[in-house]
């Protein structure tokens, strides 16, 4: 929209319910609204999009990089109605659009393409039957979409029959079409694309290549332009191989052909797929080459030749980019919801943002968690990784979880920073990241908030929680909901200028709280100051610190009796019969009912979140309580089965 604005072209926006105050609604000069926020009846929705676009007089479509953005049927609907679809032909949309067909195409094009079984059509059993022959571990994909849904990876061949049941469910609920391939799994494979354009003259060049190999589930967290693996004389031959695949199918626009690397043998690489359409990472296409992409593709689908040869393209600098999820990548990535309470988005030189945020936006499970994209360009790998970092530290968002320390963590390890990455490196790394919890400091300074907010709201000096007595003070004590289920109570007396702070058993220190300026306070204790943004809603109190966020739920009476009356009646020793849900979501499955004997680890519910499913399993062995059905929305931690052991297993668990 902003190269449109440039250019002197009008835009139209379209959208679902879920989106009506989304941030492209807003930045158009008009918007229609196309339907209810599922999928398939908003933004799959062919007649709809087609409608608005002759409701509102359009000459083109722009498809982004989902949905529709790679549908056969959609391009040719646009050619019958005489819409100027902004991509490739039909023909290559066709051909590439499918991975199966694209797959054996290319191979007949000299493009080197991984082992594997790739055939319309195949049922679960032919699968399971051509997988021996494939090899193990393999790698499920569906043939129709992209963007890692429905991607399974299977080490043995018993998880085979499960993980074809939730692949086909993914790309059916993705994409319209359930056809899956496989592909042996390469080793310490390296993700690599290429970007390339091609105008209507048989015009192709490449704009070298990204690095996307930090990856979490199949999707792209961080990518670089160039990469650092390549040499120049590899980069010219996969630069030659990319374009060779657009040709194949006279390719025009703007495209990008994706490529698997083996770490250990950088000079091998093995076509995957070819993305028909804008990437999420091009920004860092375009800092290093300083080619506008959207603008190409406009001008080439209006007809303009290329006006760029081979030779005009240099890479100049490296740029990085990190995606701005709302997910919680300390409970397995899964996505989150929730509403933007306070937003502040970083700025300086070499800092581009992409954002889809604003301040009051809520982020709802419909659609994918990515939320935004910050970019860094430097001269060089090592500054445009410390000029990432510093952006990411200023970037703020409270009422929404994000991976935002996530993200600067994983830009510190040593791989990363040493440029020797492959697509499994999340998964090592994670575990042994050092993530910030709520500390003793941001648990007073919690407390000092709810305090001072008690103080102004007191009609007189009597009402006010000062702690004052003729004897011995007494503090105002606070619960704070620390997650899971845990909570910590902090004493406070006195001004909340000048108090007395006590958190849970600790001795009393001093405590003080002064107001900077809306949303933003100065918070001194033991002697420590920090500044904190600051954020409350719907009974949760959120903390902004150089770059992490923390999430306080400040319980009412009767959750807090609630959970010490459950602690009570619970037996030392054993595991808690209370199975939450991790993330916000929709109950998609219940297998069991109500007094169902169960064993440990036995699924109890799925739930689903953002295109995502996780599995709630039994914590242990004995007779299930479920409180939810199909169909229903759950909230973070909520209890949704309850799993109580026999009496004599409870009391075999219990003993020393």
């Amino acid at each position: 929209m902003r190269t449109l604005r440039e250019r002197g072209i009008r835009s139209v926006a379209v959208y679902s319910d879920a989106d009506r105050g989304a941030r492209h609604v807003q930045l158009a000069d008009a918007a229609v609204r196309i339907g209810p926020a599922a999928p398939a009846s908003s933004y799959l929705n062919i007649d709809a999009i087609l409608d608005a676009a002759a409701r509102t007089d359009a000459e083109a479509i722009h498809p982004g990089y989902g949905f529709l953005s790679e549908n056969q049927a959609f391009a040719q609907a646009c050619a019958d109605a005489g819409i100027v679809f902004i991509g490739p032909s039909v023909n290559a949309l066709a051909v590439m659009g499918d991975k199966i067909r694209s797959k054996n195409h290319v191979a007949g094009f000299g493009v080197p393409i991984i082992p594997g079984i790739a055939r319309p059509g195949l049922s679960d059993e032919q699968l399971i039957e051509a997988a021996a022959e494939v090899g193990y571990p393999l790698l499920i994909k569906p043939s129709a979409g992209g963007g890692g849904k429905g991607m399974e990876v299977v080490e043995a061949a018993e998880q085979l029959a499960d993980a074809l049941v939730t692949a086909r469910r993914v790309a059916a609920s993705a994409f319209g079409d359930d056809t899956l391939f496989l592909e042996r799994l390469v080793a310490t494979p390296r993700h690599i694309e290429v970007q390339v354009l091609a105008d209507n003259y048989g015009a192709v060049i490449h704009l070298g290549e990204r690095e996307c190999s930090l990856q979490r589930r199949h999707q792209k967290v961080i990518e670089e332009a160039p990469s650092p693996l390549l040499d120049p004389a590899t980069r010219v031959r996969i630069g030659e191989a990319a374009c060779a695949a657009a040709r194949s199918v006279d390719y025009r626009g703007a495209g990008t052909v994706e490529f698997l690397v083996a770490a250990d043998a950088p000079g091998d690489f093995f076509f995957m797929e070819m993305n028909t359409r804008l990437q999420v990472e091009h920004p860092v296409t375009e800092l290093v080459t300083g080619v506008d992409l959207v603008d190409w593709q406009l001008r080439i689908a209006a007809g303009e030749p290329l006006g760029l040869a081979q030779s005009d393209i240099c890479l100049n600098g490296h740029a990085i980019e990190a995606r701005v999820y709302a997910e919680n990548p300390e409970r397995d990535f899964l996505p989150m919801t929730g509403t933007v309470l306070a937003l502040r988005e970083p700025v300086g030189e070499g800092i581009r943002v992409d954002s889809a945020l604003l301040p009051g936006l809520q982020i709802g499970g419909a659609y994918d968690p990515m939320l935004a994209k910050v970019v860094a360009w430097a001269p060089d790998r090592t500054a445009a990784i410390a000029r990432l970092d510093r952006a990411l530290a200023d970037f703020l968002v409270l009422g929404v979880h994000t991976n935002l320390e996530y993200l600067r963590l994983l830009l510190q390890e040593p791989p990363v920073r040493a440029g020797q990455l492959d697509t499994a490196l999340i998964e090592r790394t994670l575990p042994h990241l050092a993530f910030r919890h709520a500390d003793d400091h941001v648990l007073a300074a919690a407390a000092l908030l709810v305090h001072n907010a008690r103080f102004d709201a007191a009609i007189s000096v009597w009402q006010r929680p000062s702690g004052w007595r003729l004897g011995e003070h007494r503090p105002a004590r606070y619960q704070l909901g620390v997650g899971g289920g845990s909570v910590c109570t902090v004493g406070v007396w006195g001004e909340p200028g000048a108090a007395s702070v006590c958190v849970g058993e600790l001795s009393p220190r001093l405590g003080s709280l002064a107001t900077l300026a809306v949303g933003r306070v100065r918070v001194e204790f033991a002697g420590v100051t920090r500044v904190y943004d600051v954020a409350r809603a719907h009974g949760r109190l959120h903390l902004g610190h150089d770059g992490v966020a923390f999430d306080l739920l400040l319980p009412t009476r009767a959750e807090q009796l609630a959970e010490l009356l459950a602690e009570r009646d619970r037996v030392a020793g054993t595991l808690q019969p209370e199975v939450r849900s991790p993330m916000p979501g929709t109950v998609v499955a219940v297998p069991v009912s109500c007094g169902d004997r169960v064993v440990a680890g036995q699924t109890l519910a799925t739930i689903e979140a953002m295109k995502m499913e996780h599995k709630l399993v039994a914590p242990q062995a004995g007779t299930v309580m479920i409180s939810v059905g199909p169909g229903d929305l759950v909230r973070l931690d909520q209890i949704v089965a309850t799993v109580t052991p026999d009496t004599k297993t409870t009391r075999d668990q219990g003993d020393p």
